[in-house]
């Protein structure tokens, strides 16, 4: 009910979300421990895009039909994304696209979380303080809403106030005790539970709702809502928004689902999980239901509590079900400020990711670059904005960091058939005349360019003819011409037409100076572009060699190479 009002419709579609999804998931899903339902991340983006679909009227202070007209164009609304996001994540399935979640790198979607976390603190602020506040929507949304939060502040409620500090005086500490003593608890404490007991026990005998006039959740519809197809018509305008909550979707859910699984040792089918996600959003959009995905909260606290298969969601229908049925009438006094209250407090292990952020910065620099960047994206510009700058962002360090390979020349360790970097510590044997080079990064038109530098440098192929050749070796080393040159491919997962071509420039380039070029342990991959470039135009296939020691041997055997007599110490 919580998540249902961030995302701006009435609280019993929550319960909806709460009821439907789950039981569709746990027929079709692969993840044991996953619990889905409503998502904090999603409410948010969904709350968002209702606001700018279907704006509250500026005027305000609306009559009882035209605000049961409002809630029911705002479900119309909800229940069309999530119809979109589902039928995005079937056709994502259709073509298998399960691969893509590797495109959201776990940077990311902390930092997408943690972001949207600040979102959520912020707009409910209104809430807590009893400010009839429109939400803001787009580009600097936070900022606009803590604008508004501290304009109108005078004006705040001071039951309302009193009722959320209350609140959180609670929720926050239980918290914390469910998370340092998860091991001694035989199950977590159930604050919210007790928190909404309490306030609606305190809001019915002090009659807040009239004397403070205390926004209250009201009545709950018993039942199920009548299932009906969403509006079609709006799928063009909605489709800009359902494409990143199918993504948002997808990533949540299998990277969560991947941590349990490698954790209790079984595996998840990543196309099955795109299937049953897409299911579960399509499905429930015909009951109204918001979208859906997999939840960071529930899910932590399905484990603690010793769930350990899908059947465990099955026991959450049934307490959903039970408030449908019987206990909704019970909620009538709940005050909306006590939601809010428990939104905030569920957000705790989000806000808590940023103390990961100094070993991320020892780890490495790069990943804790793309954090910040989507942290930063996500906070000043929105979730969905965010998310695509996080993604951008993080394929282009992807791709800087193919930029800045360094290739390496190897040699024989002494007594062994092993052949490392020259620049290592161990006493190597260099063939004179024979050059060993790893290039250890994927070939391609980004990378065309730098493959070709490496080459000439290390062969002395300058432009003005053939040069010395470098070494990796001490500076008095004597640089002998390099006969034979083995280019080690192992590191080259792919190659495309403009890499290829390269390859082949360099294959003509070496016979021009009189080099012999052997290539060892290509893929099947890479030597089939190779070969649709022509290379074997200007090698043969017996220059081809599935090691480097095969390559190397040959270089000796047959072309008469001989190795040093003694081994050199390379530092």
């Amino acid at each position: 009910m919580a998540f249902a009002l961030l995302t701006s419709v009435p609280p019993v579609f929550g319960l909806y979300t709460s009821f439907f999804p789950v039981l569709i998931y746990t027929l079709l899903g692969t993840g044991r421990h996953l619990s889905t339902g409503t998502f904090a991340v999603l409410s948010l983006m969904t709350g968002s895009a209702v606001e700018r679909l279907v704006p509250e009227p500026l005027e305000g202070n609306l009559s009882g039909i035209e605000r049961e007209q409002l809630d029911a164009q705002r479900v119309g609304a909800a229940a069309a994304m999530a119809f979109g996001s589902g039928a995005l994540m079937l056709g994502m399935f259709a073509l298998q696209l399960g691969v893509l979640a590797t495109f959201l790198s776990e940077p990311v979607v902390k930092a997408l979380t943690s972001g949207a976390a600040l979102h959520v603190l912020v707009s409910q602020l209104p809430s807590l303080l009893g400010l009839p506040l429109p939400r803001q929507i787009g580009c600097f949304a936070l900022f606009k809403t803590l604008a508004a939060v501290l304009t109108a502040l005078p004006r705040s409620s001071p039951a309302e106030l009193t009722v959320s500090a209350l609140s959180l005086a609670l929720l926050v500490p239980v918290k914390e005790l469910n998370v340092r003593f998860r091991d001694r608890l035989p199950t977590p404490i159930p604050g919210e539970i007790v928190m909404v007991l309490l306030a609606s026990v305190l809001c019915f005998t002090s009659s807040l709702d009239t004397r403070y006039n205390i926004q209250i959740v009201g009545l709950l519809p018993g039942g199920f809502p009548r299932p009906l197809l969403p509006n079609l018509a709006e799928l063009p305008r909605i489709l800009a928004d359902s494409l990143p909550m199918a993504l948002v979707t997808f990533a949540v859910s299998a990277s969560l689902a991947s941590i349990y699984a490698d954790k209790y040792s079984y595996t998840i089918d990543s196309n099955q999980e795109l299937f049953a996600h897409g299911v579960s959003n399509l499905i429930s959009s015909l009951f109204s239901c918001f979208p859906n995905s997999a939840t960071l909260a529930t899910t932590s606290l399905l484990v603690d509590a010793g769930g350990n298969t899908q059947v465990a969601g099955l026991f959450s229908c049934m307490v959903v079900l039970s408030v449908l049925l019987w206990l909704g009438p019970f909620f009538y006094y709940l005050p909306k400020a006590v939601l809010a209250c428990i939104n905030i407090s569920s957000m705790r292990q989000m806000f808590f990711q940023m103390r990961e952020l100094p070993q991320l910065w020892r780890i490495s620099r790069v990943d804790f670059a793309v954090w910040m960047v989507t942290w930063v994206a996500v906070v000043t510009l929105s979730v969905d904005l965010g998310l695509a700058v996080g993604v951008v962002f993080s394929m282009v360090t992807v791709v800087c960091r193919t930029q800045r390979v360094q290739c390496l020349a190897l040699g024989l360790a002494e007594g062994t058939e092993l052949y490392r970097p020259l620049r290592e510590s161990h006493k190597l044997l260099q063939v004179p005349g024979l050059c060993i080079l790893s290039y250890p990064t994927p070939l391609y038109f980004g990378t065309r360019g730098q493959f070709r530098r490496i080459l000439e440098w290390h062969l002395g192929l300058g432009e003005g003819g053939k040069e010395a050749p470098k070494t990796d070796g001490p500076p008095d080393a004597v640089a002998e011409p390099v006969r034979v040159v083995v280019l080690d491919c192992s590191g080259v997962t792919f190659a495309d037409a403009a890499g290829a071509r390269e390859v082949v420039q360099l294959a003509s380039r070496c016979r021009d100076a009189g080099i012999h070029l052997l290539l060892a342990q290509c893929n099947a991959s890479v030597l089939g572009t190779l070969t649709q470039a022509g290379l074997l135009d200007r090698v043969t296939p017996e220059q081809l060699f599935v090691s480097v020691q095969d390559a190397a041997a040959y270089a000796l055997e047959r072309l008469e190479l001989t190795g040093p007599k003694t081994c050199t110490v390379w530092v």
